[in-house]
């Protein structure tokens, strides 16, 4: 039987894994890089994001492609607005260092450059290891369940 030290490290390993995941969607949509990066191990993640974004053996090839298409403005304004819900976590510790886990995202991105919506959902499949006393994301696989997109009328207006 457990003990309630291993029964408290456990459940304080399960929200700190939740809360980095959180803290790398807030990352995203805040066009944040620095924090969206600080969530990966230092190097050598194994990454996928489907053919749209492509794969990455390290989180910087990954955050440049992001910073290229995130970050780019028209009249100070941003192209590209995204919305990550992270949701429905199954994380399962195999090791004090070591973990699993599997996330629904629903994704909603506005691109005012070719004015059109997209809604997606997606499942992610993370590994993660505690590097330097604090839990990072080492693996970052993403499988496309669905996507619809759409053309912005002009009678939609966007604020930012």
């Amino acid at each position: 039987m457990p003990t309630i030290e291993d029964r408290l490290a456990r459940l304080e390993a399960l929200e700190e894994i939740r809360m980095l995941k959180h803290r790398y969607f807030r990352a995203c949509d805040a066009k944040d890089p620095t924090g969206m990066r600080a969530c990966f191990v230092a190097e050598g993640a194994d990454i996928y994001y489907g053919p749209a974004l492509g794969s990455f053996d390290d989180a910087d090839g990954l955050v440049a492609v992001y910073s290229r298409i995130a970050l780019q403005r028209v009249d100070d304004r941003f192209v590209v607005l995204d919305m990550h819900h992270g949701m429905h976590p199954s994380i399962r510790l195999t090791s004090p260092e070591t973990a699993t886990g599997e996330w629904t995202l629903r994704f909603r991105q506005v691109d005012m450059s070719a004015r059109t919506e997209r809604v997606t959902a997606l499942d992610y499949d993370d590994d993660y290891v505690v590097e330097d006393g604090e839990w990072k994301i080492s693996k970052c696989h993403v499988r496309v369940l669905w996507s619809i997109e759409r053309a912005l009328t002009d009678d939609v207006k966007v604020v930012q």
